[in-house]
């Protein structure tokens, strides 16, 4: 059994800082799950763009309130209790709104190992 608290992860290097966004990787590839969950934290006011090329995402929204545009397609809002899942490796924008910082839970397949961060393309690599 594995049994972890945010704080916790808050407070080891399980939690990555990028411009936009924090991300507290609290189950990654070596605890040998299959998938990876995390705790990521969309700054107010930023726009991300995200392309996963190697993974499939599902994003829970608990608190705050943005939108999710697919490129090439539509925008959808976001609000807390909103679930949107990144099935075809979507590339999109992530907004999150003034005043308005989103709190996400997000499952990751393959799982990460934990340092990974978007690179020019919005991609995280693949890292075995």
């Amino acid at each position: 059994m594995i049994v972890r608290t945010l704080d916790e992860c808050r407070n080891s290097e399980r939690r990555v800082v990028s411009d936009n966004w924090e991300s507290v990787r609290m189950l990654l590839k070596d605890d040998n799950m299959g998938f990876s969950f995390h705790i990521t934290t969309i700054y107010e006011g930023t726009e991300t763009h995200i392309h996963y090329q190697n993974h499939l995402e599902s994003v829970f929204c608990m608190s705050g309130e943005g939108e999710i545009e697919v490129v090439g397609g539509e925008t959808y809002p976001i609000k807390p209790g909103t679930l949107y899942i990144l099935d075809k490796n979507d590339e999109h924008y992530l907004r999150a709104y003034k005043n308005k910082e989103m709190v996400m839970a997000c499952v990751f397949n393959p799982p990460i190992t934990g340092a990974e961060v978007h690179d020019e393309n919005g991609v995280y690599p693949l890292v075995d």
